[in-house]
């Protein structure tokens, strides 16, 4: 088994970011008072994949390169976008050759 290179005092990226509150960012808007972001209920299900897509395809850049607050809006629209996903298919397709032997 691996063992974590984190030190016993360093924090992750949810929990060094001040507005992050563990499953969503307190203010989702911008300084100037706009709304960061569509809400992914409003999305269809076309829109509601791309926006994930386009997400994924920018994480490691983002968790690496960005800003905090940049990352911290990253992580919240990645649990609003991954949660509504979930919400609509609870009984997804689950592929069997991604599951652990136990």
């Amino acid at each position: 088994m691996t063992e974590s290179v984190r030190q016993a005092g360093d924090a992750s990226p949810e929990q060094r970011m001040p507005e992050w509150n563990g499953d969503h960012v307190q203010d989702a808007t911008a300084s100037d008072g706009e709304l960061l972001g569509v809400d992914p209920s409003e999305l269809g299900d076309e829109d509601l994949i791309r926006e994930m897509q386009s997400l994924h395809r920018t994480r490691l850049d983002t968790l690496r390169h960005a800003a905090d607050s940049a990352l911290a809006n990253h992580l919240r629209r990645t649990a609003e976008l991954e949660t509504e996903y979930l919400a609509r298919h609870p009984g997804r397709e689950v592929d069997p050759s991604r599951l652990r032997g136990v």
